[in-house]
């Protein structure tokens, strides 16, 4: 390995990465402080807040990871110096956000009260929640046209706007949620129910903010938004959702993975399940560092496949993920040598901070094959090869990961149920299976576009 290549490489990505992450985490800790300030209120806000966030994540994060799609198609772009194309995808990806977003206001109307009227869940607990979506679904278009621009920077390598607009988010989200819910300044108190009010409101001044940096900066000018007006074209959105989808709905089976797996815990009792929360928490604290590199090397990928660089874009697939797995040893020893102190921070009781600890040790050994596989797939977001990774994780999460975690935690097929650490050693599994054939798959794109300049 040409060491120099790799230190500038790994340069050029963390300068587009931690802001990334720094957004990311911020994200993180706006959904922190709603349950803290919802908690504040009573067990029954904070219940709440929990389970509508529980509805209304896989739907945000469903769409988000369709316009994902963007930051590949205006990297390529950019890297093709097509400049006068970046406009129009981005536009057509616009078009597809505010449909999705004025479906989420739809879904809420139309079809909420009927599935909300066969739950059974407390009065009080049902009204607040349903107050909480109701409020927070206005801010839906707002945020996924802040997605599509977001994208757009980044796909143009300007990530540090992201970690801005986050920044002015989470000082608004947080004296927002004081007035909505405490009723301060003349407003109403609105409970739990008021930091779905605040969030919509940060939703739409994030997209604001987003807008006025994308129509006004330098740094964009070369591939400005206001040249034209591009009204819907059919063609081209189609393209985009065949690109978007498959990002869309892997994500969505990721992170159903882990709710499916706490639900199943649930006969267990509350112990085990907080304390596979609190290992899945950290977890996903840990796993948005090798994700900001994965969205980074997307970018950087993207631009040299455009640019018909392929051996730049061979070689930064290579470093990226030999620097996942260095960050990997670094943050799997931090998770070991501290993970009963980890565990206290959640919880006081014993037995669910010793369980915790014990299930963090195998969280750290997953983060090996976590890093591989979510920057590997990355680096196919990059060549837009997206169909694969949709069909290798949901083999590798549900058929592999679900399957051995239901024999080894349930069943005496191969050993006495171990409960919540044979659903531990599916998941590991099911990250490595996805790690291996996400890997494999890239090499194989690889040789196929360089394939006809062999022959040539």
């Amino acid at each position: 390995m040409n060491v120099s290549a790799f230190f500038k490489d790994t340069k050029s990505l963390m300068k587009l990465a931690y802001p990334i992450l720094i957004a990311q985490l911020i994200q993180n800790l706006m959904g922190f402080a709603d349950t803290v300030m919802a908690g504040r209120v009573s067990a029954t806000d904070m219940a709440a807040v929990a389970v509508a966030s529980s509805i209304w994540l896989p739907l945000i994060l469903t769409i988000y990871g369709l316009i994902m799609a963007l930051a590949s198609i205006v990297s390529q772009l950019s890297g093709a110096k097509k400049y006068d194309e970046v406009a129009d995808q981005t536009f057509q990806t616009g078009w597809i956000a505010l449909f999705l977003g004025l479906s989420l206001i739809a879904i809420y109307y139309f079809v909420a009260p009927i599935l909300f009227a066969k739950v059974g869940l407390e009065q009080d607990l049902k009204v607040l929640m349903f107050d909480y979506l109701g409020y927070i679904v206005w801010g839906g278009p707002g945020f996924c046209l802040y997605i599509v621009l977001r994208n757009y920077a980044e796909g143009l390598s300007h990530t540090k706007p992201t970690m801005i607009i986050s920044m002015l988010g989470l000082l608004i989200n947080i004296p927002a949620n004081y007035i909505f819910i405490y009723g301060e300044f003349g407003a109403p108190a609105l409970g739990g129910a008021g930091c779905g009010l605040a969030t919509a409101i940060v939703y739409w001044v994030m997209f604001f903010g987003m807008l006025i940096y994308c129509l006004t900066s330098r740094n964009l000018k070369h591939a400005s938004l206001l040249g034209k007006f591009y009204w819907p074209n059919i063609n081209a959105i189609k393209a985009i959702l065949v690109l978007g989808v498959p990002i869309a709905m892997s994500l969505l089976f990721e992170v159903s993975l882990f709710s499916v797996v706490a639900i199943l815990l649930a006969p267990f009792g509350s112990e085990v399940v907080a304390s596979h929360q609190i290992a899945i928490n950290f977890s996903g604290l840990v796993f948005m560092v090798p994700l900001s590199i994965a969205m980074a090397v997307t970018i950087k990928v993207g631009f040299a496949v455009g640019n018909d660089n392929l051996t730049a874009a061979k070689a930064l697939c290579k470093h990226s993920i030999i620097l996942g797995l260095l960050i990997a040893i670094l943050t799997a020893a931090l998770s070991l040598t501290f993970r009963e102190q980890i565990a206290t921070i959640y919880s006081t009781d014993i037995e669910v901070v010793n369980l915790a600890a014990s299930l963090m040790f195998l969280a750290a050994l997953f983060q090996f094959s976590d890093s591989i596989q979510v920057i590997s797939a990355g680096a196919l977001r990059g060549y837009q090869d997206t169909k694969s990774i949709l069909y290798i994780t949901f083999t590798s999460y549900w058929v592999v990961g679900l399957s051995i975690g239901l024999i080894l935690g349930l069943t005496n097929w191969v050993i006495e149920p171990i409960g919540p650490y044979g659903f531990w050693i599916g998941i590991i599994i099911g990250l490595t299976t996805a790690a291996v054939l996400l890997a494999w798959r890239l090499r194989v794109v690889q040789k196929r576009l360089e394939e006809p300049l062999i022959v040539s």
